[in-house]
């Protein structure tokens, strides 16, 4: 059986359009689906499709994601991207992290990490000791 893959990751937000721009404009996602101003904005990476979705002060807020990573190949393209939308350089992960050299968040705090070459900077001794816990 082939291993399931993620392929959408939903966050709630307090403005989607402005997410939904953000989005677009610093890692050149495509909108693929909105369901209006102020609703549901949905995004893609040609793979992964990001939910933007309205957050309300109604009522309980699930425990959600933590964070996500995206693999870029211009991480100094990206910062740049990044500091004319307001939100600052990404900050450097520290060495013992598998998977991703340097953290960024969006407009409203959600978090990310940046890799310019995933597959081959990851590192697998990291990678099987994180399993193995």
């Amino acid at each position: 059986m082939p291993t399931p893959k993620i392929r959408h990751l939903a966050i709630f937000v307090r403005d989607t359009e402005k997410v939904a721009q953000f989005y677009q404009k610093v890692f050149d996602m495509e909108l693929v689906g909105s369901k209006g101003p102020g609703k549901s904005q949905y995004l893609s990476d040609g793979y992964l499709t990001l939910a933007i979705l309205p957050h309300s002060t109604e009522g309980s807020v699930p425990t959600g994601l933590n964070h996500f990573g995206f693999s870029v190949t211009d991480r100094a393209e990206i910062t740049q991207r990044l500091v004319s939308e307001g939100v600052g350089e990404p900050t450097a992960r520290p060495a013992d992290r598998a998977y991703a050299e340097f953290r960024g968040c969006d407009p409203e705090g959600n978090m990310f990490d940046l890799s310019e070459s995933f597959e081959e900077t990851r590192r697998p001794d990291l990678v099987s000791a994180n399993r193995a816990r």
